[in-house]
């Protein structure tokens, strides 16, 4: 089932880009094309947010399997859209800076 699911969220994913013209627009849609900063403190990471929930369920309605609001809310820290790293961290400053490119 796996598989199959991932053989479907593949041809899902070219859906969306054909729809948007990238899945890096669709998805930074969520986020009014801007990282959100999470200003961390130990303790205070969460593992999913509204946001996720919402970009999950889109995904879900547009047919995407074997995904919810915890794997998209990784996905959304692994690429940016969200700094969640500590405040004390030195890649909080990094992440910062980054993000500031990007706008």
């Amino acid at each position: 089932m796996k598989i199959r699911a991932a053989i479907n969220n593949a041809q899902k994913f070219l859906e969306i880009q054909k729809e948007f013209g990238s899945f890096s627009k669709y998805m930074w849609a969520f986020v009014k094309n801007k990282p959100i900063d999470g200003k961390r403190k130990p303790g205070s990471i969460p593992a999913v947010t509204d946001i996720s929930d919402i970009f999950a369920k889109d995904l879900k309605k547009r047919g995407f399997k074997f995904l919810g609001s915890t794997t998209i809310y990784a996905h959304m820290q692994a690429v940016g859209m969200v700094n969640d790293h500590l405040t004390t961290c030195f890649c909080y400053q990094k992440s910062k800076k980054a993000a500031k490119k990007l706008r």
